[in-house]
């Protein structure tokens, strides 16, 4: 049974930690200053863990450090969230040493993204504790599209209502660009009407955990995949791949995929050509270029939620019923 955490209240207690990457010289002491005025203005209070600081050559910090931040984050009564500080490449180092009946025990909204896809979905499937996937600390940081974020972080963290998905009206393709985009909405994949749980996030990472004991339960789930421009669309549609094989995969009943980098090269046309080639697919609502993932800004969404999809030949409508 799932697990819902409680919604932010005023004067809540927001605890930063960094499972993954530490802050690092790219986030200056100003930077930082100004996302603890954007929480502020929301009426939270901000605290730091030991050891968001501590940087080693792999830009985080040891595997002991980072826990007691995560287990002291979960186990102090006056924190109500959690927010990351940002993504990289090591949170699922964590996964067999986490305190799981702690976590249960304590439940608490858990955000971030990119990296730390392993770790709320290992998180969800050990203890069925609804996370969220939604804006790190630094995000609230940049000066660009940031109100929309903080729209949607809001929707799903401090309210119990349903809400639909809407997209931007413009975007940045880096989270730190000056350059503001128009957003051309959302894209018609595959058509059709589902509902499910929804799992995901970083697509790379989320593949991190097949074949694991922290991979959850993909029956009856609404994928929500995103990718960085690292990952171009050749590796974008290998990850896709090994996605499907998995043994579970055909439980699904529909794919929300976010917005791509202009680096990865993905198109309408390449991505309608690669979930239209795998047959796999053929019966699967699929919308694309929905506002998440590694441009700014990004909606908050729960892993373990409930989410209705409708997609048609002219529109999308993304619901958040439960979260």
């Amino acid at each position: 049974m799932n697990i819902y955490p409680k919604k932010l209240l005023p004067g809540d207690e927001v605890r930063v930690i960094a499972p993954a990457k530490s802050f690092k010289s790219f986030f200056p002491e100003e930077k930082r200053t100004h996302a603890i005025q954007k929480l502020e203005a929301l009426d939270l209070k901000v605290s730091f863990g030991k050891y968001v600081n501590e940087v080693d050559e792999f830009e985080s910090t040891t595997v002991e450090h980072r826990l007691e931040d995560l287990h002291d984050a979960f186990s102090n009564k006056n924190v109500k969230a959690i927010l990351t500080v940002l993504g990289g490449s090591t949170s699922n180092q964590l996964l067999k040493f986490i305190d799981y009946k702690l976590i249960r025990s304590n439940p608490k909204i858990l955000c971030g993204l990119s990296d730390i896809t392993a770790l709320a979905n290992a998180i969800y499937c050990k203890t069925g504790l609804v996370t969220y996937s939604g804006p790190h600390f630094t995000l609230f940081g940049a000066d660009k599209a940031v109100e929309y974020t903080i729209n949607y972080f809001k929707k799903c963290l401090f309210s119990e209502d349903a809400f639909e998905v809407m997209p931007s009206e413009t975007f940045c393709d880096k989270r730190w660009d000056a350059e503001e985009i128009k957003n051309e909405g959302y894209w018609t994949v595959n058509q059709g009407e589902v509902q499910g749980t929804i799992l995901g996030g970083n697509l790379l990472t989320f593949k991190y955990l097949q074949g694991t004991d922290f991979a959850p339960d993909l029956t009856d789930s609404i994928l929500f995949l995103e990718d960085n421009d690292k990952e171009n669309f050749r590796a974008f549609e290998n990850q896709l791949q090994s996605l499907i094989n998995q043994p579970d995969f055909i439980k699904i009943r529909g794919i929300i995929i976010g917005r791509f980098q202009k680096g990865s090269g993905m198109t309408k046309d390449l991505l309608t050509k690669i979930v239209r080639t795998k047959r796999e697919l053929d019966n699967i609502p699929v919308a694309a270029n929905i506002d998440f993932g590694h441009t700014t800004p990004t909606i908050t969404f729960p892993i373990g939620g409930e989410v209705e999809l409708v997609v048609t030949e002219i529109s999308q409508r993304i619901n958040i019923a439960k979260h």
